[in-house]
């Protein structure tokens, strides 16, 4: 089963036999463990729910939720992965590792990309900036008329300032170019979203 919890360390480069400089994103991915098993008959639906990191002052209901895969189990992040079909080989309290990976497959890793607070349009939605002239006395990062005499509203929808950032991102199609399993780190050709220390997750695309 192709699914993993990590964090994001930072981009390297690694050199490749034929001398081919790739660009590759470090995770310290897992390991992982499986704290819970759905099914279609019990919950309506097939999923694997995986915790990672150590976490601490969890609540009673989470501990005694996650003591069900084995002692001195206390994951800082729980997860689901939904599946069409539960592998034979995943049990509850078996762990997850890189080495269910391999060079040359292909990803997708969702995580929280960087916020950046409150922005203007300029930022936000690449609008161009109006004239520095004629009588604009320097407003020229304003968003200007936002909508016609009808329907006399704004639409929903419409391109305006506010929060920037800080979204649920997913990359699909990256390529794992590196894999140390003493160390538990993952390597996958490009970027991934999110800043260093950031929590991500991993599926693999079949």
């Amino acid at each position: 089963m192709q699914v993993i919890l990590g964090t994001k360390i930072g981009m390297t480069q690694i050199i490749g036999e034929d001398g081919v400089v790739t660009p590759v994103t470090i995770l310290q991915a897992g390991p992982c463990t499986v704290t819970q098993i759905k099914t279609i008959e019990s919950d309506g639906y097939n999923a694997v729910q995986v915790g990672y990191g150590q976490g601490k002052n969890l609540s009673k209901s989470v501990s005694g939720h996650v003591k069900k895969a084995g002692e001195n189990i206390n994951p800082k992040v729980l997860k689901e992965f939904r599946v069409e079909v539960i592998p034979e080989d995943v049990k509850l309290g078996a762990s997850l590792t890189v080495e269910s990976f391999k060079l040359g497959d292909k990803v997708a890793v969702t995580g929280t990309s960087k916020g950046k607070g409150y922005a203007g349009t300029v930022k936000r939605h690449n609008f161009n900036e109006s004239r520095n002239t004629h009588g604009f006395k320097g407003d020229i990062r304003k968003v200007g008329s936002i909508g016609s005499m009808y329907p006399q509203k704004v639409w929903k929808g419409k391109k305006m300032p506010g929060r920037m950032g800080h979204d649920q991102v997913t990359v699909k199609n990256l390529t794992v170019a590196y894999i140390d399993v003493e160390k538990n780190l993952l390597g996958l050709k490009g970027a991934v979203p999110g800043p260093n220390k950031g929590l991500v997750s991993v599926e693999g695309e079949e």
